[in-house]
């Protein structure tokens, strides 16, 4: 083990998908640090093979809404559920901006339908759209001068002082 002391404005755990997205949305102007216990291409997000949800139209929404609250079992939070589904179009184009290829046909969107939706409202690429969209983000991550990513290094405790966390403590 190397003991570091390093500053960040923004410590993020984890290099899939929430996390590099998260990084990307940031303000440039941060210090970013990234952790993740094993190679940056290691996540979960990287070897998912599903596709992605996006709301089609507004015809659509109140069936993609009743199948999300019911593949949960309708624990879901109904606000987050609408936030998901609202801004899903908006996510897909920032996705898109990322370099995020999903499949098309005569340049159109091409959905297919999964689980428990109703509908075709999934994107995907090929059969491996989790490697598509975080090797993308991944990139676009590793382009940027503010983000530092640690591999191999585990958080194992959150430094806390008056009930905000101030930092980690973590090990290679």
């Amino acid at each position: 083990c190397v003991k570091m002391k390093n500053h960040a404005d923004v410590i993020i755990v984890g290099t899939g998908a929430a996390g590099l997205f998260c990084a990307l949305k940031l303000p440039q102007n941060l210090r970013i640090i990234m952790i993740t216990k094993d190679e940056a291409e290691n996540s979960d997000s990287f070897l998912a093979q599903g596709g992605i949800c996006m709301l089609r139209s507004e015809e659509d929404y109140d069936s993609y809404y009743e199948d999300t609250m019911k593949a949960g079992h309708y624990r879901n939070s109904p606000e987050s559920v609408e936030m998901m589904i609202r801004s899903s179009r908006q996510i897909i184009d920032l996705l898109v901006g990322y370099g995020v290829e999903f499949e098309r046909r005569d340049g159109e969107f091409v959905f297919t339908r999964e689980g428990g939706h109703s509908h075709p409202r999934i994107l995907f690429h090929e059969d491996i759209t989790g490697r598509e969209i975080t090797g993308k983000l991944l990139d676009q991550v590793r382009r940027r001068d503010n983000i530092t990513i640690y591999e191999h290094t585990e958080m194992i405790d959150i430094l806390v002082q008056d009930n905000v966390c101030c930092g980690v403590v973590a090990v290679d």
